[in-house]
């Protein structure tokens, strides 16, 4: 089929790269516009487009879509059969939606109607969901309301990040679009509803409850008064952003793990040892420490520091202006010992 392809983060790579390989024909690739990175500032194109380049496609990136009507008529010359939307990060108005035949179709990294929105792979592990999925959506007017013609659930590790998640979120919508494209072929042109009565899709339930708001600043500052798990939580789901302070340098925390007796089984088999530790050292009742303590550092895994609940563990973080560092090196870097804080500007003596 001819496929129109919107996208432009990694994520979307693995899809633009698995329906190439399947044969279809790419009649073209629509990706935001390139970015000022780095230090020098210099524009740096998105991973679709740098791909789509290096596959010799031709590529389009809109400012702003909706307002574009020279840009959409350029997309509507390409006479594609079917576009197909994964993490593109614009809003597609109904003159794009109804141009091509077989309709526009987007790989959403949800089980929808959870997670709607912007950023559903670090909602699902903020909520600590047990499992999430991806779904291969016909598109319409509304953000992700959708029927659903394909979809498939993953289980989510407490201890996966949102990069680890993504990953193989990106490797399953890059396998359901594959399988999805004979199905849309098979079912022809022809009216909307026909065409989706025909492919059997499933509607979504009218619901508001599960929208994957945009991150602000603040989702990413680290509140030591909240429970260890909910702290794990943020530091894994919005990896590698979440942060706290050192002194006066920021330090972000990229791998934890929350000291939970009840979470023992899930946890890495040193720090289920740990758990049990401190959960005997609380005796039933909270610990005195003031929440962001370290109570103590262990040299092969890393902090142990006090939340509003359980103790969580820091097993790897990045101070300002330094490489990742874990255990050990963690340990030496910070130049850290039991009775230091995190989370106050006070730089410990």
């Amino acid at each position: 089929m001819r496929i129109l392809f919107w996208g432009t983060p990694a994520y979307a790579v693995p899809s633009l790269n698995a329906l190439v390989a399947a044969g279809h024909a790419l009649v073209g690739v629509v990706s935001q516009p390139d970015r000022r990175r780095g230090r020098g500032s210099a524009l740096v194109p998105s991973a679709v487009k740098a791909r789509a380049l290096e596959l010799g496609l031709r590529v389009f990136t809109p400012q702003r879509i909706r307002r574009e009507a020279d840009q959409q008529d350029q997309l509507a010359a390409l006479g594609a059969d079917l576009s197909v939307v994964v993490a593109f990060g614009q809003i597609l108005p109904p003159a794009v939606l109804n141009q091509p035949p077989l309709g526009c179709w987007n790989g959403h990294g949800s089980l929808l109607p959870r997670w709607r929105g912007a950023a559903p792979i670090q909602w699902s592990l903020l909520e600590g969901d047990a499992k999430t999925g991806v779904g291969i959506m016909a598109m319409e007017e509304g953000l992700d309301t959708g029927p659903v013609l394909l979809e498939r659930p993953l289980t989510i590790g407490l201890l996966e990040n949102a990069q680890q998640l993504a990953l193989r979120l990106s490797k399953l919508t890059a396998e359901l679009l594959v399988e999805a494209m004979p199905l849309i072929e098979k079912a022809g042109t022809g009216l909307e509803v026909e065409r989706l009565a025909r492919l059997g899709v499933r509607p979504q339930p009218s619901t508001t409850e599960c929208y994957a708001r945009l991150l602000r600043k603040e989702d990413f500052h680290i509140n030591w008064s909240a429970p260890a798990l909910n702290l794990h939580r943020q530091v894994m789901g919005l990896y590698p952003g979440a942060h706290s302070r050192w002194g006066k340098q920021r330090l972000k925390l990229l791998a934890s793990e929350p000291l939970v007796a009840r979470l023992v089984n899930q946890l890495s088999s040193p720090a289920a040892q740990l758990a049990q530790v401190w959960n005997n050292r609380a005796s039933g009742s909270r610990l005195a420490e003031r929440p962001g303590t370290v109570l103590e550092v262990v040299p092969s895994l890393g902090l142990v520091v006090s939340t509003g609940g359980c103790p969580l563990l820091i097993r790897e973080a990045q101070l300002e202006g330094k490489a990742p560092a874990h255990g050990q090196a963690l340990i030496q870097q910070l130049g850290v010992k039991a009775g230091d804080q995190l989370g106050t500007t006070e730089r410990p003596v």
